[in-house]
C-alpha cells in the first residue's frame, strides 16, 4: 500500500483548530497554509479546495493568492504539529505492519506480505484503515493498493481525496496508460518537452515505445521511465528493525458491545497478541494501559502500574480485566484496545524469590504456544474461548508501535 495524507499541512492544521474548540473547519473556506506574510517571501504551502477554484497554486506567493481571492484566510503552518500528527499516523499504520517506509511527513509505503491471513484481502485492510484514520485521526487519505510500491504511489494519487484505488498489473492499460506522460513518477518537467518532442503524449506512449531509443535519449532515466510505463519495479520497501518503545493492539467492534464478558474475551484475544510481541523481543511491561471508545466517540483510559516487569499473557490479561472493569460502566463500547509501556529487557528485572515457580511455569506455557505459533502459524492455536472471537472479528495482527 501507498497511504497518502490528502492535503496533509491543511488538514492537520485545521485538526488542531477544531481540537482547540474553533467552530470553522478551514478546509471548507477559502483558506491557505502559508509562510510569514509579513516579511514578503511567504508562499502557499497548501490550499483549501475552495481557494483552489480560484486558481491558487501551491508554491505562489500569498499576495498573488490574495488578488485571485481577496477574502483568503491565511494560516500559518505548526511543523512541530505536522510531525506529532504524522507520528500519530505511523503509530496507527503499525499495528497492521512493522515493514513500514516513511517515504515523506505525509506519505508512507507499507509492506503487508507477511501479516495477512489467508482469508484477509489487502483491499479490505486498506479501506479499514482509511476508516479509521477519518474517524480516529480527524484527516483523510488516499490509498494506493498494488502488487509494488510503483502502482502503489500512482493508484494513491488517482481521484480524491478520502479514497481507496487499486492499480494490479492487469489494470495498468485501462487506469494508467491513459494518463498524461507528466503524470507517471519521476518524469520531470525537463522529461516532458523532450517526450513531446518524440510524439509522446501519454503514458501508454512511454510504454509502447521503443526501450533501446528512450535509453539512447534519457540515458538510465529512458530505461526507468519505459519500465515504470509498465508497471515494473522491483524497489522493497525500505524498514528499519526497531526496538519498540511500547506494544499495542486495538480493534474497532463491528457492533457496539455492552456486555463485558463478550469485551473480555476480545481483551484476551489482544492480550495474547501484545504478549506474544513481548516475548518476541524478550521485552517485559512494566505498565498496562487498556484504551475504550463509546459509542458517542468518547474516549477513555486507564492504566496500571506492575509491582513487576512481565510478558507473561496470564498476568498481562488479569490486569486488563481490572482496568476494564474501571472503564466499562456499562457503557456500548466500539473501540478496545490494550497498550503495554515502560518496556524492559529481561536482565533488568531482577525477579523474587515469591511467585518464580508460578512464574516460570506460565512461561513454560506461553513459550510453547509461541514455538507451536512460529512453526504453524499465529492463528493455528489459540486459547480455549479465544478462536471464535477471532473468527467473529477478524481481529488484524498487532504490530509494535
Amino acid at each position: 500500500m501507498h497511504v497518502d495524507v490528502n492535503n496533509a499541512f491543511l488538514s492537520w492544521t485545521a485538526v488542531d483548530k477544531l481540537n482547540r474548540g474553533e467552530e470553522v473547519d478551514i478546509r471548507t473556506i477559502p483558506a491557505i497554509i502559508g509562510g510569514d506574510e509579513a516579511s514578503r517571501h511567504g508562499v502557499v504551502l497548501a490550499k483549501s479546495m475552495s481557494a483552489k477554484q480560484f486558481g491558487i497554486k501551491t508554491g505562489e506567493p500569498i499576495y498573488q493568492a490574495r488578488k485571485k481571492c481577496p477574502q483568503i484566510q491565511v494560516f500559518q503552518g505548526n511543523y512541530a504539529s505536522f510531525q506529532k500528527h504524522s507520528k500519530d499516523l505511523y503509530m496507527l499504520l503499525q499495528e497492521y505492519t512493522d515493514r513500514i517506509e516513511r517515504f515523506s511527513i505525509d506519505e508512507c509505503f507499507m509492506d503487508l506480505t507477511l501479516f495477512l491471513r489467508k482469508d484477509e484481502k489487502l483491499i479490505n485492510k486498506a479501506y479499514e484503515i482509511r476508516k479509521r484514520v477519518k474517524e480516529e485521526l480527524g484527516f483523510t487519505v488516499n490509498i494506493g493498493v498494488a502488487n509494488n510500491k510503483l502502482l502503489a504511489k500512482m493508484a494513491s494519487d488517482f481521484e480524491k481525496p478520502d479514497k481507496v484505488h487499486t492499480l494490479y498489473k492487469e489494470e495498468i492499460e485501462s487506469k494508467m496508460w491513459k494518463l498524461p506522460a507528466s503524470e507517471l513518477f519521476m518524469v520531470g518537467r525537463k522529461s516532458i518537452g523532450k517526450l513531446q518532442n518524440l510524439g509522446i503524449k501519454t503514458i501508454g506512449d512511454i510504454a509502447k515505445f521503443n526501450k533501446d531509443l528512450l535509453i539512447k535519449k534519457f540515458g538510465k532515466h529512458g530505461k526507468i521511465m519505459w519500465e515504470y510505463a509498465n508497471g515494473i519495479d522491483n524497489s522493497e520497501v525500505i524498514y528499519e528493525e526497531e526496538t519498540p518503545k511500547c506494544i499495542g493492539n486495538s480493534i474497532t467492534l463491528p457492533e457496539d458491545i455492552y456486555n463485558i464478558s463478550k469485551l473480555n474475551e476480545i481483551l484476551l484475544a489482544l492480550t495474547e497478541q501484545v504478549a506474544f510481541r513481548l516475548r518476541k523481543h524478550e521485552l517485559r511491561a512494566s505498565v498496562i494501559n487498556v484504551q475504550i471508545r463509546t459509542k458517542d466517540f468518547i474516549n477513555y483510559s486507564h492504566q496500571k502500574k506492575l509491582d513487576m516487569p512481565t510478558n507473561i499473557t496470564k498476568e498481562i490479561y488479569e490486569v486488563a480485566k481490572e482496568l476494564l472493569q474501571v472503564l466499562h460502566k456499562d457503557r456500548a463500547v466500539r473501540l478496545i484496545g490494550i497498550r503495554a509501556d515502560k518496556l524492559v529487557s529481561k536482565d533488568e528485572v531482577q525477579l523474587s524469590l515469591f511467585g518464580e515457580k508460578e512464574n516460570k511455569k506460565q512461561e513454560k506455557i506461553d513459550k510453547t504456544i509461541d514455538e507451536l505459533k512460529k512453526k504453524y502459524g499465529y492463528e493455528i492455536i489459540t486459547r480455549a474461548g479465544d478462536m471464535k472471537v477471532k473468527n467473529m472479528l477478524n481481529i488484524r495482527k498487532e504490530k509494535d508501535e
